[in-house]
């Protein structure tokens, strides 16, 4: 049996991997919300001094990635990493593989949509616990123009949005995880299961990805033997307030009770009695700029001590959709402790 495994789906890291330095980016949007203060790098307008919003996407993961690597305090060129671990939401994670162009380090591409900051954690902690890498960086992050064009329609066409519809973040966030080094440890892993409910309105997703998410949650403390009072904060990447409402109500009838350290990374971004974002903040820079932005200076300031980041992705794409699938989901939880 694999020594590092506990239960089903948890690993627990032998040599736990440690968060040197951060970089997040976000857009005038998010500046705007009550975390704005927060980030590293904030734009004035959605384009970036770029034509495309695609091409402003992959502007934002290089601006989050070189900020990671300056507060890391890692030079060079290439930079002295072992593996950049990347994904996002364009077709074939295209900002992913244009960012880690002039970064000349081995890469690999990722898409766990929405979950993809948990993902790449997850595979970059386990890199350099089994003595593969001693430096990872790990990068994600989302456009809101980019992703409405193409899971949905152009916001040009002024479709009505349903109330219980996410606004895409506009933003990314980028980590450096060291065998060395100062900062909280990455302690365990706990991989989550393709799940599929039976949603498959493409606005409902705080909805599909509650059950994924609690799904995780629960078996994350069963593999562990942790209660949910172990974690001085319990996060969901993006199910928003529709979802959030969700996750407590499944959790409960799973006789967990997620009390006030229970928050969620789509209602935190936006202010929604200001900001007109229907039920929350989604997207892959969603989680992203809230972890990286916020919850690690959290961390710094040693209000955080333990932390479980629930990253929860919706893995479908317009070609589903259109064919009348239904939305799989999946969830990732990163324990993260000082």
């Amino acid at each position: 049996m694999a020594r590092k495994r506990l239960g089903v789906q948890t690993v627990r890291l032998e040599s736990p991997p440690l968060i040197i330095g951060s970089g997040s980016v976000a857009g005038p949007m998010e500046a705007k919300g009550p975390l704005g203060h927060e980030y590293d790098q904030t734009y004035p307008d959605l384009m970036i001094g770029q034509k495309s919003f695609e091409k402003a996407e992959r502007v934002m993961m290089q601006d989050a990635c070189k900020l990671a690597l300056k507060h890391a305090r890692i030079a060079g060129n290439p930079p002295e990493v072992d593996y950049f671990l990347a994904g996002d939401l364009m077709n074939q994670i295209t900002s992913s593989t244009f960012s880690a162009l002039p970064l000349g380090v081995p890469f690999l591409g990722l898409y766990g949509a929405c979950s993809t900051l948990g993902e790449s954690l997850s595979v970059g902690a386990m890199l350099i616990d089994g003595g593969y890498a001693d430096r990872v960086l790990c990068a994600t992050g989302s456009h809101n123009k980019a992703s409405e064009r193409q899971y949905r329609y152009p916001t040009e066409y002024g479709g009505q949005r349903k109330p219980y519809a996410q606004w895409t973040v506009t933003g990314a966030g980028a980590l450096v995880l060291a065998a060395e080094g100062s900062g909280p440890r990455i302690t365990h892993l706990t991989t989550g299961k393709v799940i599929d409910m039976g949603i498959s309105d493409p606005f409902d997703q705080g909805a599909a990805m509650a059950p994924a998410a609690i799904d995780t949650i629960a078996t994350h403390l069963k593999d562990t033997e942790r209660a949910v009072d172990y974690y001085d904060l319990i996060v969901t990447g993006d199910l928003a307030r529709v979802g959030q409402k969700l996750a407590i109500q499944l959790a409960a009838e799973q006789n967990l009770t997620l009390g006030p350290q229970y928050k969620d990374c789509g209602v935190l971004v936006f202010d929604n009695k200001r900001q007109d974002v229907h039920a929350g903040g989604s997207g892959c820079g969603c989680s992203a700029i809230v972890t990286c932005g916020h919850l690690l200076k959290e961390m710094a300031r040693g209000q955080i001590r333990k932390l479980l980041l629930v990253t929860t992705g919706a893995l479908f794409s317009p070609t589903t959709f259109q064919q009348g699938e239904n939305i799989p989901t999946i969830a990732h939880a990163v324990a993260i402790e000082v």
